[in-house]
């Protein structure tokens, strides 16, 4: 036995002191068995996941431990050696519903600017209240205007003379729409402005109080004549009232641009930059708006007449060659609305412009003074055409020669205005002002629906006899009711009675 054991043991320990991973016998090249590289490969995993936990682990720690508060007033993220997850969680909840405690802006702007705030491995930053101060905003839309300033004298026009615009009114229903609309132009205008209104009638409180809320240097004059009903009175009377706001350019001597703006037209910012080009006197396109109150049939009867050639083109304007150049002009087509146009304000019916509308012009106000240095001579004498009014319909009355005119706008191509003319009945009335005075009739209760809860009361007999007819199905509903309970007792009963009599025959047969 003993030999035995020697020889296992001296087996063993040169099993233990051979190195069976050399697989050659000089020891070059040594390679390794599976199962080791198997187990180096796992250690190395092992070892790395490790890592990634410990990572984890020390900056949860470190988030814990020795994380800071933004904001000490409000106390948010005041931290403690020792917190816990929930702990951490209920402050986050109260910082997000902390806004809504306090509505004040001076508290909302004065709020936490930043936070420490750690999601992850993210951290998030809480902004301020949106809304800036408003001494900022101001100061910011001041500085805006001065670079607009600076940006249109650098590069916009070097010397801009005043524009002065005239406006033929008069009070009806749609005054306050046009005119307002027109105010809101002119308060955009980023030259001196002088404003005329010539009134019909005379002048009038609620055209004063309107004006004067623009801010604008205004002239009102009144005119004593009405404005007639009739669509060409009007025309040449509204011819009148701008020759009488030319006299008193003339005789204040107001020196500038003069355009003709009708309450109704609508006008581009375009053309009050583009009216500091003119010399004497300029023309520009007008897109006309020809309104009508015609049914489905009459507006296909007037196209039917007017074929592809006399369609009517909705501008008005000069005409200019390829070398840009005015070499005629170009008006409204007219003629498919022969017969069918409007004769009197308020008619349904196509209201049609002059052939040359007034708004379409632009002159220098020299041209209407007694004495104006280089004042050219192919201009006619205000006094001498003021005393043929009835025939001036256009600026080019003033003129001894048409050719002479300006074009604008790219030689007329671009439409910097529209002429409208939507108008009330003459009979429609309305509130003085547009002020509500006294105050209106309740018609709809506030707290209630324009339908009524309950339905209409109904007159006494009728009541009665609702209510007979409502008593009679009434009693005759408990009648049937009735009724069918007797007849559903009757049968249970003979049911019973039934079966009562055959249960005593099979006892007395057994």
């Amino acid at each position: 036995m003993k030999p035995s054991l020697l020889q296992q043991s001296r087996r063993s320990n040169s099993f233990r002191g051979s190195t069976p991973l050399d697989s050659s016998p000089d020891g070059g090249g040594a390679t390794k068995s599976p199962a080791a590289i198997f187990w180096l490969v796992l250690h190395g995993l092992c070892c790395l996941v490790s890592l990634v936990l410990g990572f984890r682990f020390s900056r949860l720690i470190f988030f814990l431990l020795f994380s800071t508060s933004t904001n000490s007033n409000t106390g948010l993220y005041q931290t403690s050696p020792f917190r816990t997850v929930a702990d951490i969680a209920e402050n986050l909840a109260f910082s997000t519903s902390l806004p809504s405690l306090d509505s004040s802006p001076a508290n909302r702007t004065s709020g936490v600017s930043s936070s420490g705030v750690v999601v992850g491995r993210h951290g998030i930053l809480i902004r301020p209240w949106p809304h800036p101060n408003p001494e900022e905003v101001m100061k910011a839309h001041r500085i805006i205007e001065r670079v607009q300033r600076e940006q249109r004298a650098q590069y916009g026009v070097k010397s801009p003379r005043t524009v002065i615009v005239v406006t033929p009114t008069y009070v009806r229903t749609f005054q306050t729409l046009h005119l307002t609309g027109v105010m809101h132009s002119l308060m955009n205008v980023p030259y001196d402005l002088v404003w005329i209104v010539v009134e019909a009638g005379g002048v009038t409180n609620e055209t004063a109080s309107l004006i004067t809320k623009s801010g604008l240097r205004t002239i009102h004059i009144g005119c004593e004549e009405r404005m007639p009903l009739s669509w060409e009175d009007r025309h040449r009377m509204e011819a009148r009232m701008r020759l009488r706001a030319l006299r008193v350019v003339s005789e204040k001597k107001l020196d500038g641009a003069v355009m003709f703006a009708d309450d109704s037209n609508m006008h581009s910012m375009e053309l009050f930059d583009e009216i500091q080009k003119v010399k004497w006197i300029g023309a520009v396109s007008v897109g006309i708006l020809a309104h009508s109150g015609h049914s489905d049939e009459d507006l296909s009867a007037v196209r039917n007449e007017g074929d592809e050639s006399n369609s009517p083109v909705p501008i008005q304007g000069p005409a200019c060659n390829s070398s840009d150049q005015l070499v005629g002009w170009h008006t409204f087509n007219s003629l498919p609305y022969v017969g069918r146009s409007a004769n009197y304000v308020g008619d349904r019916a196509t209201v049609l412009p002059r052939k040359l509308e007034w708004a379409g012009f632009v002159l220098n106000s020299r041209l209407v003074w007694k004495e104006a240095v280089d004042k050219p001579d192919w201009v006619k004498d205000l006094d001498m055409v003021a005393r043929d009014e009835a025939n001036v319909e256009s600026p080019l009355s003033l003129l001894k020669d048409s050719s002479v005119v300006e074009p604008l706008g790219s030689c007329g191509r671009k439409v910097l205005l529209w002429w409208l003319r939507v108008e009330a009945r003459a009979d429609s009335k309305f509130p003085s002002g547009w002020i509500i005075d006294p105050p209106l009739e309740v018609t709809v209760p506030a707290r209630h629906t324009p339908w009524p809860d309950a339905p209409p009361e109904l007159p006494t007999s009728e009541k009665v006899t609702s209510i007979k007819e409502s008593s009679e199905k009434r009693s005759t509903k408990t009648r049937t009711h009735r009724s069918r309970r007797g007849s559903r007792s009757k049968r249970k009963h003979e049911a019973r009675s039934v079966d009562a009599h055959v249960s005593e025959r099979h006892s007395h047969e057994n």
